[in-house]
């Protein structure tokens, strides 16, 4: 069954609810997850997040699903970019 938002749709098979979960814990964000738009940008005019807030999120990703992102990485925006974005990446690359 497929969860909508206010803003933005979360499919059902997505991880997206989970990862945008994952954003409020790590970086106690005062917002519900459910309204965080998938498909908005996770910084600046999105989230307003910063590159530190990045780094909080890699440690955090790399505990929960068993892979590292790579701050050298040359895709880090494209991964980044939303949080639909970091859940397809998530999904790709993730061992647990």
């Amino acid at each position: 069954m497929a969860e909508a938002t206010k803003k933005g749709v979360f499919t059902g098979s997505s991880i997206e609810p989970e990862v945008a979960q994952l954003l409020v814990d790590t970086l106690n964000l005062e917002v519900n997850p459910a309204d965080i738009d998938p498909a908005k940008p996770l910084f600046r005019e999105g989230l307003g997040l910063d590159s530190i807030d990045a780094l909080e999120i890699a440690l955090a990703i790399s505990k929960r699903y068993g892979f590292q992102l790579r701050s050298d990485d040359r895709n880090n925006r494209e991964i980044f970019a939303s949080l639909r974005s970091l859940g397809n990446y998530i999904q790709q690359h993730r061992i647990r």
